[in-house]
């Protein structure tokens, strides 16, 4: 499966994005989809996570509240929802999948799980 993600941007403190993650050669309703998000100089790390169906969602603690993380199988496209950003926001953001159908890692967060990466889309929080 291919991903691309998209949809960030600049936004001010207290703004909002939605990213979008958008995979191609494969059906994504099959497929658990993550967001992770690496800051300069920092590891990347897990943001959210979906199930193929959309049943069984998963968050950072820094995000929750504030993250909504959604998809639309029959857009092939999963949604990560961000509202009253802070710059500690400000990253570059992923969505991945796993190679297995159906499947989520444990924890969900466990990066070398997953197979498929998408380009990353720049999100910057202005203070």
């Amino acid at each position: 499966v291919q991903l691309q993600a998209s949809g960030g941007g600049l936004v001010q403190a207290g703004g909002s994005l939605r990213l979008s993650c958008a995979a191609s050669g494969s059906a994504l309703r099959y497929y658990a989809i993550v967001w992770f998000r690496q800051a300069p100089g920092k590891e990347r790390e897990g943001v959210s996570c979906i199930s193929s169906f959309g049943g069984s969602t998963y968050y950072a603690d820094s995000v929750k509240g504030r993250f909504t993380i959604s998809r639309d199988n029959a857009k092939n496209t999963v949604y990560l929802q961000m509202n009253s950003l802070k710059p500690e926001d400000t990253a570059v953001y992923y969505c991945a999948s796993p190679r297995e159908r159906h499947w989520i890692p444990s924890p969900w967060d466990r990066l070398y799980e997953y197979d498929y990466w998408g380009q990353g889309t720049l999100v910057t929080v202005s203070s």
